[in-house]
């Protein structure tokens, strides 16, 4: 795992603590004995595919530091329901305050994974690629860009710091695209790629023959989109961008283009349904998992046995 995303998992995961009990938890303190063990199992209750089990384990083993936490699935992989993706063991207590944290990363980081695979599969076969946006929630971006590419999608730029992206707000204050670029490019050299949104083929032409590294075709029809194709001929990369939609998807990718950027995947995935399910307190004959076991012994993809 990059030290970019480790970093985040921690720093999400202190922070999110905190916000849901910065005072501690006054229901598990008033009933659950503090050295109650028990153990809990992750489990999936739909299709979808993983992202966030590190950022879930973290988030135990911070209000436990001795917690088990032994995993069947890995980032990446698919899960139907019933399939556990994790059994956990430690304090009572510890697992109560983590819950609902741990539960919210993974839910909403697998759900950006399914989201993205869904997209990458209807892409299967093609040269396009799958680009995610800055479209995320404030403060998730790493962790939520890392479950893009969880789900088989690129990631984009990260923030504004990463590449130079001259957009139709920019040319409104800027006398025109051959200006911007120039300008660009004088203030970050090569170290930086220059990228352009147009809208039009003149613009589409401006840009490239001004030196963008990169042009974006942002809410075009198809016709003018293949001229645009046709006519840059792979001199420079080409982004689609705008109102896409899984059915759009084939004859995008059709028209010869890179890359096409999708900013739902971020900003409108459905949170995967997944459930932390107690199995009851440690020290009693080991409970039985509530579901036919053979499902949590099925190969990943990645050809693992889950035990």
């Amino acid at each position: 795992m990059e030290k970019s995303v480790s970093a985040a998992i921690d720093r999400v995961v202190a922070a999110a603590l905190r916000e849901d009990a910065p005072a501690g938890d006054v229901t598990t303190a008033s009933l659950v004995p503090p050295g109650l063990l028990a153990r809990a199992v992750l489990m999936a209750k739909q299709d979808g595919v993983l992202a966030g089990l590190e950022a879930a384990a973290r988030t135990f083993r911070k209000t436990d530091p001795r917690v088990s936490f032994n995993r069947h699935f890995k980032d990446g992989d698919r899960f139907r329901p019933g399939d556990i993706l994790a059994e956990i063991e430690g304090r009572a207590a510890g697992l109560l305050l983590a819950e609902r944290t741990a539960l919210n990363l993974l839910q909403r980081l697998s759900g950006i994974a399914t989201l993205t695979r869904l997209y990458a599969d209807a892409l299967a076969g093609t040269k396009m690629r799958l680009l995610d946006t800055r479209k995320t929630t404030p403060g998730l971006r790493v962790l939520e860009k890392y479950a893009v590419a969880a789900g088989g999608g690129v990631n984009h730029r990260m923030g504004l710091s990463d590449m130079v992206l001259i957009k139709d707000n920019h040319l409104l204050l800027v006398p025109g695209i051959g200006e911007a670029v120039a300008r660009a490019r004088r203030r970050v050299g090569r170290r930086l790629r220059i990228e352009v949104e147009v809208t039009g083929f003149e613009q589409a032409r401006e840009a490239v023959e001004a030196g963008a590294d990169m042009i974006m075709l942002d809410n075009m029809r198809p016709a003018a989109m293949r001229r645009i194709v046709a006519w840059v001929a792979g001199r420079v990369p080409i982004e689609i961008s705008g109102n896409i939609d899984l059915k759009r998807l084939p004859g995008l990718a059709a028209l010869g283009a890179d890359f096409v950027s999708v900013g739902r995947l971020t900003h409108s995935a459905p949170a995967a349904d997944i459930s932390l399910e107690f199995l009851g307190p440690l020290g009693h004959d080991r409970p039985r998992l509530p579901l036919d076991e053979s499902s949590a012994k099925r190969k990943t993809k990645a050809g693992h046995v889950r035990n």
